[in-house]
């Protein structure tokens, strides 16, 4: 009885109390995304399933599992003044989804999560040489202290650097394209438009590409069984994450998101054994250390419209 007294009461607070409602939101999409990349690491690595095809069917059954929400909000909200930017946001976030899934492939999962994690530091820089938007000398310089933790962590001085390296580097990259012109959309229209047209698109053009590059062939049962969970947890994460955003402010909830960074490693440990060098300590500190800094600004400066907010709306992808 106890034990149940202690239970409710544990749960009265955390929903009584919206920033700890937020970061469990937020710490558990970090869990889904780890369980995502390891079960998409060991259908790729150990089965041998394309990469694209993995992604392909993973985000087919991500689309399936949203389909009750699709059907709740009705097709009315994908009337837009600007479909052919809805297309090209989500033909940069399938192809960047293409490039995770092809060094999840190659990559050992500590290394890849750390360095898609540069992605916000490839917005501000966007916002500001791309859209004009000011950027102090503070976040210009919490940005390259982020690019430099990424360059730690890639060692292309090292003799273990390859081209798959770059994967990881190249999803970031697109993803941070995608969410400056996720920014752009939602100046104009709703969130459930910019997200209903994500969830609709991905699926065909990740079929061209799959069926363009690695085909639509999934090893047995047990890959079968690896890519639906992985599509399912791929949207829990989502609605966690849609959670999180909705019950705090986004620059509080932002830090929390890093703690997807020691899940993953975590869960690459248990499944394949990998075990981080030395400087994936040091460069994910500067990263994380940046990333922080640069939401603390905003959040001080008032900013909720800023670039590294416009890294978190919409739906995110992967990781």
């Amino acid at each position: 009885m106890m034990n149940q007294n202690m239970l409710s009461s544990s749960r009265t607070f955390a929903f009584a109390n919206p920033a700890v409602e937020a970061a469990c939101y937020m710490i558990a999409a970090g869990a889904a995304f780890a369980l995502v990349n390891v079960s998409v690491q060991a259908v790729t690595m150990r089965y041998g399933m394309a990469s694209s095809s993995a992604a392909f069917w993973q985000y087919l059954v991500a689309l399936l599992c949203g389909v009750p929400w699709i059907v709740r909000i009705g097709f009315g909200v994908l009337r837009t003044a600007n479909p052919g930017l809805h297309v090209l946001r989500v033909a940069s976030a399938a192809i960047g989804v293409q490039f995770w899934v092809a060094g999840l492939a190659v990559v050992p999962i500590w290394q890849a999560i750390a360095l898609v994690m540069t992605s916000p530091f490839f917005v501000t820089a966007g916002a500001g040489l791309l859209l004009g938007e000011r950027v102090g000398a503070a976040r210009w310089l919490a940005t390259i202290a982020g690019f430099a933790g990424g360059m730690i962590i890639l060692a292309p001085w090292s003799d273990a650097f390859s081209q798959a390296t770059l994967y990881p580097v190249a999803a970031a990259v697109l993803w941070a394209a995608t969410s400056l012109m996720t920014k752009q959309l939602t100046l104009r229209e709703s969130s459930q438009t910019v997200t209903l047209y994500l969830l609709l698109l991905l699926t065909p053009i990740n079929a061209v590409l799959a069926a363009a590059t690695g085909g639509f062939a999934v090893p047995g049962s047990a890959g079968w069984a690896l890519i639906a969970f992985a599509g399912i947890m791929l949207m829990a994460a989502q609605f966690f994450i849609v959670r999180a955003y909705a019950t705090a402010d986004a620059a509080y909830v932002q830090p929390f998101d890093h703690i997807k960074l020691p899940l993953n490693v975590l869960a690459g440990w248990i499944v394949f054994g990998f075990v981080p060098g030395g400087n994936l300590w040091v460069g994910s500190l500067l990263i994380v250390g940046a990333s922080i800094f640069i939401a603390h600004r905003e959040s001080r400066g008032g900013d909720r419209h800023g670039p590294l907010q416009a890294a978190s709306a919409g739906i995110r992808r992967h990781d």
